[in-house]
């Protein structure tokens, strides 16, 4: 699906559940200046439009015993559509998986994963990745610190608030 038009209402609406997501429909629409009715219908076009796709929480990893977050950029070799779905299947299968991304360049794929340790970590490319045949090279970096972006919204748009996004 192409993009849709959205005018300041929307990207205002966009800007706002992004940052919180639980806001009522009352509160919400107080904040982007239209009738509750209106802004529940806004937010219904925007999910069936497939801009809006759901609504996550955030956890802090640390919290749930898994303070160790990293990024592994992974080589595979072939790097052949076949398997791409059954590597990407197996990195999600693993527990300490957040996310994964299929890259170009010199790295296949990148998975940010969360560990209890640093034995943890390494089990994790010793017993998971390493000793599948397809995996070349696993280039491990660790992450310190995290600061979440801010509102996705289309380029060179801003909401209500005068903001680009943030």
């Amino acid at each position: 699906m192409g993009n849709i038009e959205l005018d300041t209402v929307d990207l205002e609406i966009l800007r706002v559940m992004q940052n919180d997501a639980r806001i009522s429909n009352k509160d919400l629409a107080a904040m982007v200046g239209v009738a509750a009715s209106t802004c529940l219908d806004r937010v219904a076009r925007l999910r069936t439009s497939g801009v809006i796709t759901g609504q996550r929480i955030q956890v802090d990893a640390a919290k749930l015993g898994r303070p160790l977050e990293a990024f592994l950029y992974i080589q595979v070799r072939p790097h052949r559509r076949p398997l791409v779905e059954p590597f990407v299947d197996h990195l999600l299968a693993q527990p300490e998986v957040r996310a994964v991304y299929h890259l170009t360049g010199p790295d296949d794929f990148l998975a940010h994963v969360a560990t209890d340790t640093s034995q943890g970590l390494q089990r994790l490319v010793l017993d998971q990745l390493t000793v599948r045949d397809e995996v070349v090279r696993v280039l491990t970096n660790l992450v310190f610190q995290h600061w979440p972006g801010g509102p996705l919204l289309p380029p060179g748009a801003t909401g209500n608030n005068g903001s680009t996004g943030r």
